[in-house]
């Protein structure tokens, strides 16, 4: 998969994680739903172990109210693709 496909894939699943924002009370309970999928994608598009951290992280993040606005799967791309030195 392309880095950039990967970056617009991040961009749409972190805009779906900030839904909650925009419908109070429902939101919450979505966010029940979204935790484990969005820990779930996160090990699907970036593999091994950071992959697997990023899953955990993007779960708690998802989980706690109030941390919605943290975009995981962008700061994951950056930290893979722009900040990580192979």
């Amino acid at each position: 998969m392309n880095k950039y496909t990967k970056l617009l894939i991040g961009i749409v699943l972190d805009a779906i994680g900030c839904i909650s924002y925009f419908i109070p009370g429902i939101g919450e309970f979505g966010d029940v739903i979204w935790a484990p999928i969005a820990g779930w994608l996160m090990t699907k598009l970036y593999k091994g172990k950071s992959g697997k951290i990023a899953g955990i992280i993007a779960f708690v993040e998802e989980a706690v109210p109030g941390l919605d606005i943290i975009p995981t799967f962008t700061l994951m791309w950056l930290y893979t693709y722009v900040l990580k030195k192979e």
